[in-house]
C-alpha cells in the first residue's frame, strides 16, 4: 500500500529512486564492486525526521539490470514501504545508521579489493598521506566482526566512527562501509577509501611507513572540511 505522502515527499522519493540507481553505476565506474555485491542508499527526510525513509537497491539484482522503478523504499527499521524486489541484505545496517546519525544523508558498501583486504586482517589504514589527513582525519578503522541479517553491523559502524573523524570504517573480515551528507558523498567516500587502501598497502612494499603528526592531520582535516573547494550551505559532510 502507497504511504499518504505529500506531494513533495511523493517527489522526492521518485528523485532519490533516479539518483540511488545511477550511484550504482558509479560503484562499477570506480572498480568497487564485483556482480552485485555493495549498495548505495540514501536517506529521504519527511517533515520532522519522524517519517523519514531511505531509498536502497534490492538484493541479488545485476547492476546492468537496475532501473529506478527497482529501488525500493523502506522506513528506519529497515521494513519494505515501496517495491517489488526484497530489499538489500545489508538494509537493517543501513537502516540503523540513519537511525543513530541523523546527520547522515548517503550510506555505501562495498567490496572492494585493497580496503577489504585491510579488514581481513583486522587492521586499520594508517594516516600517512595528506589526502588522508583531508579527506578521514585520521586513520580508517576496524569495526567489530558481525554477522550479515540484523543490526550488528549498524551498531558496529555507528559505535566505530563514534570515537573517529573517518567517514569510512572497514567492517572486520566484511569490507567497507562509508557515510556522507548524501549518497553521492558516501559513494565517493567509498572510491577514496579504496585509493588510500591501494596507495598504503604498495607504499609498505617498499619500506617502513612514515607517520604524519596528529597536528598536522588535524590541520589538514580543518582545511580541507573547512575551506577546500566550492562550499554551499547544507554541504559539509558527517564527522
Amino acid at each position: 500500500m502507497t504511504p499518504q505522502w505529500s506531494p513533495r515527499m511523493a517527489e522526492q522519493v521518485e528523485e532519490t529512486k533516479k539518483v540511488v540507481c545511477e550511484l550504482h553505476t558509479e560503484l562499477i565506474k570506480w572498480n568497487l564492486v564485483v556482480w552485485t555485491a555493495g549498495n548505495v542508499s540514501q536517506r529521504v527526510k519527511g517533515i520532522d525526521g519522524s517519517d523519514d525513509v531511505m531509498v536502497i537497491k534490492p538484493s541479488g539484482i545485476p547492476y546492468d539490470r537496475l532501473s529506478p522503478a527497482d529501488m525500493v523504499v523502506c522506513d528506519l527499521d529497515g521494513n519494505l514501504i515501496i517495491g517489488e524486489h526484497a530489499p538489500s541484505s545489508d538494509t537493517a545496517a543501513h537502516a540503523y545508521v540513519y537511525r543513530h546519525m541523523p546527520e547522515v544523508g548517503g550510506v555505501t558498501h562495498t567490496h572492494s579489493t585493497y580496503a577489504t583486504a585491510w579488514a581481513a586482517v583486522g587492521e586499520e589504514i594508517p594516516c600517512v598521506l595528506t589526502m588522508m589527513g583531508d579527506e578521514f582525519g585520521g586513520p580508517v578503522p576496524i569495526g567489530p566482526f558481525a554477522l550479515i541479517g540484523d543490526d550488528s553491523i549498524g551498531r558496529g559502524i555507528v559505535e566505530t566512527l563514534a570515537t573517529s573523524n573517518s567517514r569510512a570504517v572497514l567492517m572486520q573480515n566484511h569490507g567497507p562501509f562509508t557515510i556522507g551528507h548524501d549518497g553521492e558523498a558516501s559513494v565517493k567516500t567509498a572510491a577514496m577509501v579504496e585509493e588510500v587502501a591501494k596507495t598504503i598497502w604498495a607504499a609498505r612494499q617498499l619500506g617502513p611507513l612514515i607517520p604524519i603528526p596528529q597536528e598536522k592531520i588535524d590541520s589538514l582535516f580543518y582545511r580541507y572540511q573547512n575551506v577546500y573547494g566550492q562550499r554551499s550551505e547544507g554541504a559539509t559532510d558527517p564527522k
